[in-house]
């Protein structure tokens, strides 16, 4: 039995949402100080932006408008994976030499410079898919939500931008990009979740 659009736009914004609370609890976990369950975190995101990927382009097919967000919901889901398998398999690797050859300390950093570059990359493309449906739901007369949308996808897609222009670290301790994209990746969920409730 085919699954409806409807039920594959409430499957991306469940993984959407999915991917928030893990980001989030990785993100608390390490500013606690408290170990951080690195394969079980980042494993399950790679789960969670794979299946995204397929649900996200499967919408984007069958779709009657807002193209832009469902192409840019399929390509960060894409990209997050490359981030968190890079993580996954060359983080430990690259560390591990770098802490025995000192020489080799610039290409482990190297690898996380790129890590972070393509997380933000995705995060960019997120906060695109929430200007999109921000600006559709003002058009039908959501106006708090699509205004709430907009504002927030695009301090999300100007922070990661310029983290991906300037460097991870341009806004030093503030987490202005990674905080305003996890933001920005909830509202899209909830966006979508309304957009399942007026689309069969």
């Amino acid at each position: 039995m085919p699954i409806s659009f409807r039920n594959t736009v409430r499957l991306v914004a469940a993984l959407l949402l999915a991917a928030a609370v893990t980001q989030s609890v990785y993100t608390a976990l390490y500013a606690s100080g408290a170990e951080v369950p690195r394969q079980l975190l980042w494993g399950l995101e790679g789960v969670i932006f794979t299946l995204m990927a397929g649900f996200a382009g499967a919408a984007m097919l069958a779709a009657r408008q807002h193209y832009l967000a469902w192409s840019s919901i399929a390509f960060a889901a894409v990209l997050n994976v490359v981030q968190v398998g890079v993580g996954l398999t060359m983080f430990g690797p690259f560390f591990e030499v770098a802490s025995e050859v000192e020489a080799f300390a610039p290409a482990a950093a190297a690898i996380v410079a790129f890590s972070f570059m393509v997380y933000n990359a995705a995060k960019v493309l997120l906060a695109l898919a929430l200007i999109a449906l921000g600006l559709a739901r003002r058009d039908i007369g959501s106006r708090m939500l699509g205004g709430i949308a907009v504002l927030v996808g695009t301090v999300a897609a100007i922070a990661n931008a310029l983290s991906m222009a300037l460097g991870r670290d341009f806004t030093g301790e503030l987490p202005i990009a990674g905080g305003s994209g996890v933001l920005a990746t909830v509202l899209l969920a909830i966006c979508l979740l309304r957009l399942s409730g007026e689309e069969a």
